[in-house]
This record gives C-alpha cells, structure tokens and sequence, in this order.
C-alpha cells in the first residue's frame, strides 16, 4: 500500500462522514400538523432565515456526494492500474 493509497482512503472517509452529518442536519420534508403549527407561528424572516440554511445543506450535500463518487472512482482506478 502505497501513501496515496492511503490518502484517499482517508479523504473518503472524511467526506463520507461529512455527508452523513449534513444529510442528519437537514430537516425532513415530511413535517405534518406540527409544521403547520409551528410553521404559522414564525415570521417571514425567520422562515427566509431558515431555508436559506436548508438550501445551503442542500447545496452542501450536493457537492459532498459528487466528490464522494469521484473520490470512490479514483480510489479503484488506483487499486486497478497502480
């Protein structure tokens, strides 16, 4: 085993922790009457406030996905040709 071998293994697996942590950040999309409530209760910057941070982890996940994938590609072109 090689160092970059070893580098991307742990480049992997930061990512993919990272991408668990944000994925569990993120609120579900399923909220039922207690959203409704709670919805009706916030004012309107508060509910800009908030899904400009859900857009953000989304945006996040996003990113952290396609390196995880990209990262997940070169570590078994690695393993295959080196």
């Amino acid at each position: 085993m090689s160092w970059y071998d070893i580098l991307i293994g742990v480049v992997l697996i930061l990512v993919s922790i990272s991408a668990v942590i944000v994925v569990l950040l993120q609120e579900s999309r399923n909220a039922g009457l207690s959203g409704a409530i709670a919805g009706g209760a916030e004012t309107f910057l508060g509910k800009n406030k908030g899904r400009s941070v859900e857009e953000k982890l989304v945006k996040i996940t996003k990113w952290l996905t396609v390196a995880f994938f990209v990262l997940a590609l070169i570590s078994t072109l690695v393993v295959l040709f080196f």
